[in-house]
């Protein structure tokens, strides 16, 4: 009887800390960044191909998803001379971060791949300058800089 009731108490323990270290590990696994890592399906929409740059005034900075299942992010409405477009900065966590400060009124000149999202045209910034402050965002191959721990 004595023997059973180890047994139990051996079983028990052995039970809960591997559970525990399955729970632990299970929140150790890199999700990609909240949806705006390198390899997710946002970020493989940035093309060097359809890299510009335009400049204007800041009309509002918004927080967005872009995707579904995606973390928030940073954006901006900025009126250039042609047009009212949208401008995808990055993660809000990075860009909160950041000593540049984007604010509506500001003049910016905004470099960053052109896309279609929604139906709509929009640009993934790469780098975002205001006066003499630059805010780098992606490097030439469209490389997040949130991700710099890893091989670029």
């Amino acid at each position: 009887m004595r023997k059973t009731g180890v047994l139990i108490v051996a079983i028990s323990i052995f039970s809960l800390v591997y559970i525990g270290q399955s729970f632990a590990q299970q929140g150790m696994q890199w999700r990609g960044g909240g949806g705006w890592g390198m390899d997710a399906p946002y970020s493989r929409m940035y093309d060097p191909k359809t890299v510009e740059t335009v400049s204007g005034e800041v009309v509002s900075v918004d927080i967005i998803t872009p995707m579904k299942g995606m973390c928030y992010g940073v954006h901006l409405l900025v009126k250039t001379a042609k047009e009212t477009i949208s401008v995808h900065l990055g993660p809000g966590w990075y860009i909160e971060n950041q000593d540049t400060k984007i604010e509506p009124k500001d003049k910016v000149e905004i470099t960053g791949s052109r896309i279609t999202l929604d139906g709509k045209p929009a640009i993934i910034a790469a780098e975002v300058k205001k006066g003499e402050e630059i805010l780098k965002l992606r490097n030439k191959k469209g490389f997040p800089l949130w991700s710099g721990w890893r091989k670029r």
